[in-house]
């Protein structure tokens, strides 16, 4: 990846400010415990200064100066003067023992420098003035010992934010060139389906993170993108080729009634065939336009609860008098009172749709059973009949537009009513199922249980 596509790239921007951001705050961090340290350590200075000055101060005695003096002595004898300063001096100014001669200064705690005292260096000293009669004690430590930890602390904490800065900016980028890969692979992806590549999809890492998730419901919608682009073009080329024939019907009989007519035959007979033949393919666009509307989903703001027995039993109500004239019998097997969450017209016709295919296809003598089971937490509407069923290779091809099985092409029918309970069944995330019923076939419409509907139709928006 080029560093000016990467510069530009919000991965990169977000991994370089939260890089930022932790490098600030680890300096902050540094910086406080570097003077909290130096703080502490000072403190430990002063309270180990004045304990060596109160023992020292503690051999003072009015009338006795030499064990003062003696102590002194021994304490010089085993520093430098860049190490420690001591020094008794009388009140004219006159050193009686230590290793330099103190000015005189009111008691108490003071920071001087190596200057103040006419010695060389640069470390700075912390001395405590104290008065022992008409005398002056003085007792200093150097700062050296503070200055060369601090020292090596600060060097530690220099190295780390070293460390720190080179983590932060070489995980920033390498994290964020693995992100952009994957935006990239989504770009490339949405890329060629716009040019026209639909079987193109995006890689997923296997990792169930966020943009395997983003990249799963992308690859949903292109699916079923083209799923509809793949449908619009079957049900054009099924279109052409469904209608051809019923359109040259009607051309042949306008033609003919137009001769009939010439001739001053009665050409009313002709002039119905043709009305026939347009009145089926109206109904085979209003049927198309109907599915598009329910594919639309616009229907499902209108759901509520819908009890499925009511709808099996209205059903048949209806059709029990249309299978005996046929010779056939529907049977509803007391479905318990079982409530989905629906469009009840739209159900009512996809009942009435599976049930008007079983009485057009089956023979005479044919039984019809409509049933409701609860199985796993859902609800199973099941049409089945003993007829002659469907092959198993057309089962998922019945579910086109337009499309009929061979041996039903001399019944009525537009081939439309499959498709319409498949997109029934899609608008209510209903999963369809056709099986062998040994003998005939059996449709089974699997439900979601109340309330996961909504999540259901989010993935598949």
């Amino acid at each position: 990846m080029r560093l000016a596509s990467l510069q530009r790239s919000t991965p990169f921007r977000l991994s370089l400010t939260f890089g930022v951001l932790f490098i600030v705050t680890f300096i902050g961090s540094g910086a406080i415990m570097y003077h909290i340290l130096r703080a502490g350590l000072a403190q430990e200075m002063d309270a180990s200064l004045h304990e060596l000055n109160s023992v020292i101060a503690s051999t003072y005695a009015p009338d006795d100066m030499e064990d003062l003096i003696a102590t002194l002595n021994s304490y010089v004898s085993l520093q430098t003067t860049k190490e420690g300063l001591y020094s008794l001096v009388d009140p004219k100014g006159v050193r009686l023992a230590g290793n330099f001669t103190a000015i005189k200064i009111p008691p108490g705690t003071y920071t001087i420098d190596p200057q103040d005292i006419g010695s060389s260096g640069s470390d700075k000293f912390r001395i405590e003035v104290t008065q022992l009669g008409p005398n002056l004690l003085v007792v200093g430590e150097s700062f050296a010992d503070m200055e060369d930890l601090l020292k090596i602390v600060l060097i530690s904490l220099g190295w780390a934010a070293v460390l720190v800065v080179t983590a932060a900016l070489g995980g920033g980028v390498f994290l964020a060139i693995r992100a952009q890969n994957r935006l990239d692979a989504v770009a490339k992806t949405m890329l060629d389906v716009s040019i026209g590549r639909l079987d193109s999809r995006i890689p997923l890492q296997g990792r169930n993170d966020d943009l395997d998730l983003v990249s799963m419901q992308i690859n949903s919608a292109l699916d079923r993108l083209s799923g509809l682009v793949e449908g619009m073009r079957q049900v054009s080329a099924d279109i052409a080729h469904e209608l051809k024939t019923p359109l040259n019907r009607m051309k042949m009989t306008l033609d003919d009634a137009i001769r009939g007519a010439s001739a001053g035959r009665n050409i009313a007979p002709l002039l119905m065939d043709a009305r026939a033949e347009s009145d089926q393919i109206n109904a085979t666009f209003e049927a198309l336009l109907r599915i598009s509307q329910i594919e639309a989903g616009d229907r499902r703001q209108r759901f509520q609860k819908v009890d499925l027995a009511d709808v099996l039993t209205f059903v048949e109500e209806v059709y029990t008098s249309v299978a005996e004239d046929n010779g056939q019998e529907v049977v509803l097997l007391a479905p318990p009172i079982t409530e989905v969450l629906g469009d009840k017209e739209l159900l009512t016709q996809m009942v009435v749709n599976l049930v008007e295919n079983a009485i057009t296809h089956c023979p005479t003598g044919t039984r019809i059973e409509m049933s409701l089971l609860p199985e796993r937490g859902k609800t199973i509407l099941k049409v089945s009949d003993n007829g002659l069923g469907i092959p198993a290779e057309e089962r998922d091809k019945v579910f086109r537009r337009l499309y009929r099985v061979e041996k039903s092409r001399t019944t009525p029918g537009s081939g439309l009513g499959l498709s319409l309970v498949r997109a029934i069944a899609d608008l209510h995330s209903a999963h369809i199922d056709l099986a062998d019923n040994e003998p005939g076939l059996e449709v089974s419409v699997a439900f979601r249980p109340i309330g996961s509907e909504l999540g259901a139709n989010l993935t598949n928006l």
